[in-house]
C-alpha cells in the first residue's frame, strides 16, 4: 500500500495548471499520473524503495506541479517543482535538438541525484516510466533505464 509522510503533500494542481503544463511542454500527462498529482503533489513517500536488475533506489520526493502563484508562495518547495527541474536539466532530457517541448518528464527525485521520469519517446499517449541518470546523460543524450510501462505499474513496484 502506497504511503506518504504526513503533511508532505503540497497544494493540488488545478486543471488549468495541468493544461498549461501540457501545452507549454507539448505533452499530455497520463491520467494515472494526473490523479496522483491531485492527491500526492510533492509528497515524500514512506513507500519509497524500488529495485531494478542493477540496483536498489530510494525515492526522496515526488516532484510537484504548481501554478506561478503557488510557486511564489511555497518557496521551500520550488526546487522540486516540475518546471524548475526541467529548466535545470532540459537539454539532457531530450535527444532531438530540434524538438519543441520535452519528451522525458522528471516526476520524482531519487537519493542519488537521478530522477524517475515519464518517457514519451516511444508512445506520446502512454509514456514508459524510467530512471534518468544524471551522471551518464549529456546534452541531447539522455541515459535512462525503463522501469515500467505506466505510472501505476511503477507505484506498485514501490515498497518500504
Amino acid at each position: 500500500m502506497f504511503e506518504v509522510k504526513k503533511d508532505s503533500v503540497v497544494v493540488s494542481p488545478s486543471d488549468e495548471t495541468i493544461k498549461k503544463f501540457n501545452e507549454f511542454y507539448r505533452v499530455n500527462l497520463p491520467e494515472d499520473y494526473v490523479e496522483f498529482l491531485k492527491q500526492y503533489n510533492g509528497a515524500e513517500p514512506v513507500t519509497n524503495v524500488f529495485s531494478t536488475l542493477k540496483r536498489e533506489y530510494l525515492v526522496e520526493k515526488f516532484l510537484c506541479l504548481l501554478s506561478k502563484e503557488d510557486r511564489d508562495r511555497l518557496t521551500d518547495d520550488s526546487w522540486s517543482e516540475l518546471g524548475v527541474v526541467i529548466t535545470e536539466i532540459d537539454e539532457r532530457l531530450i535527444d532531438d535538438e530540434d524538438l519543441i517541448g520535452v519528451n522525458i518528464i522528471p516526476v520524482a527525485a531519487l537519493f542519488s541525484g537521478d530522477f524517475v521520469c515519464l518517457d514519451f519517446r516511444e508512445n506520446k499517449s502512454s509514456p514508459n516510466v524510467c530512471v534518468w541518470f544524471h551522471e551518464e546523460s549529456g546534452e541531447f543524450s539522455p541515459s535512462v533505464e525503463k522501469l515500467s510501462s505506466n505510472f501505476t505499474e511503477f507505484l506498485n513496484q514501490l515498497h518500504v
